[in-house]
Order: C-alpha cells, then structure tokens, then sequence
C-alpha cells in the first residue's frame, strides 16, 4: 500500500511540474550593457593604434558571449558607448551604472587593459549591479604578448574560466 501512494504521490508532482512553469523559465534574462575597455598604459612605450582596436575588439568579443547566453540580453546602443567613451569609467565614482541603468540595463560591465610593457598586460573586467551599483562579480587574468592574438586567447579564456556569470564551453 505503501508503494502504491508513493507512485501517485510521484506521478501526482511529475504532472504539477509540467503544468508549472520552472524557475528558469520564468525569469527574465539579465539585461547587460558591457561597455569598451579601457587601456592603462603604465609602460613606457606609447599606445597604438593597434592596441586601441583590441580595446573595441575586445568588448565586441564580450557582447558577442552574452549575447549567445539565453540568460542576458545585451543593452548595446551608440548613445551607451559613447557615454561611455567620454568618461573615464574606472574612476568616475559609479557613472557606469547610472548611465547602464539610464539605458534599461540591470548589469554594467567595464574593463581595464593593463599595458606594463609589450610583454606583460593584464585584463580586469568589473560587473556592477545598475540598481546598488555594487560589484557582483570581477574577474582578471594576465597575458604575454601584444598581439590580436593573444589579447583575443586572453579575453576567451577569461570569459569561459573567470567570468561565473557565463557557463564554462
């Protein structure tokens, strides 16, 4: 008898399931705005044209993978980046949450390219909540070499080991 009522107490929840919308069908997938990275050259070689293209390359990249995760939606305009563009968002006190925020993001995600010399750079990108402006995740990893290349292996390998927000591929 026992067995019995714990089939149709089974068969009873397996049906509700289905009638019942899960979690991560209900919710609402994240709106992102990823801006351009920023470069810190604190080496003593002067900044490219080369290396400024990697900054945009690079953010194209980022908006390219949360693009592909069902759970963002990626807040991507002209007016965002160039609010973007006209402040220095690692230091101008929160600005990027409030111009993601202005844009109807949740999340507002910035980056910073360390050049220390053509040999060493490291990456760091910083994810704030639109509405607290607290960070809800950073990540960072360093490369070698000052090449579409490496910058392009970099930026990957941080998207798929360092970022918690994406799903490792």
């Amino acid at each position: 008898m026992r067995h019995v009522l714990l089939s149709r107490a089974v068969a009873g929840l397996l049906f509700l399931s289905l009638l019942l919308p899960t979690a991560v069908e209900a919710a609402e997938p994240q709106k992102i705005a990823i801006f351009d990275i920023e470069l810190l050259n604190t080496s003593l070689e002067k900044t490219t044209d080369a290396e400024n293209n990697r900054l945009t390359m690079m953010g194209d990249m980022l908006r390219d993978y949360y693009r592909a995760n069902p759970g963002f939606e990626v807040v991507d305009t002209p007016e965002l980046r160039a609010a973007g563009r006209q402040n220095n968002l690692q230091s101008c006190g929160g600005c990027d949450t409030r111009i993601a925020g202005e844009a109807g993001a949740d999340l507002s995600m910035t980056g910073v390219v360390q050049k220390v010399s053509n040999l060493i750079l490291s990456f760091t990108l910083y994810i704030r909540s639109t509405e607290t402006g607290k960070l809800v995740e950073v990540a960072g990893t360093d490369i070698r070499g000052n090449t579409d290349e490496s910058w392009q292996h970099g930026i990957k390998w941080l998207a798929r080991n360092r970022l918690h927000v994406l799903p490792a591929k």
